[in-house]
C-alpha cells in the first residue's frame, strides 16, 4: 500500500502526530515485506515508541496492522496476525 493511501485513511487523522511519525517509519521499513518481516519492525515500532513515552491504544494498533496487511495475501494476512498473538503474550509476560 503506498503511504500516501493509508494516511487519507480517516481513522489516521485522530491520532496523536508523534504516533504518525512512528507509524510512517514502520510503514517504509515493512515496504514489500512478507508477514514474517513485519514482526521484527513491529518490535521497534513499539520499543520505540515506549523510549519516547508513547503508549498504543489497543483501537490504533489494530488500525496499524490492517494498514499494514492491506494487499497483503491471504496467507501473508494470517502470519500478520500469528505473528502479533505471539509478540503480544511476550509483552504480556513482560510487564507482569
Amino acid at each position: 500500500m503506498e503511504a500516501e493511501e493509508w494516511m487519507n485513511n480517516p481513522a489516521m487523522k485522530s491520532i496523536d502526530p508523534a504516533k504518525l511519525e512512528l507509524i510512517r517509519m514502520a510503514a517504509s521499513k515493512t515496504s514489500g515485506k512478507t508477514g514474517k518481516e513485519l514482526a521484527p519492525v513491529m518490535l521497534a515500532l513499539i520499543t520505540s515508541a515506549n523510549k519516547q513515552g508513547i503508549q498504543f491504544t489497543p483501537d490504533e494498533v489494530t488500525l496499524i496492522l490492517e494498514i499494514l496487511k492491506q494487499g497483503k495475501s491471504k496467507e501473508e494476512q494470517e502470519q500478520i496476525d500469528r505473528t502479533v498473538q505471539m509478540t503480544s503474550s511476550i509483552f504480556k509476560r513482560h510487564r507482569q
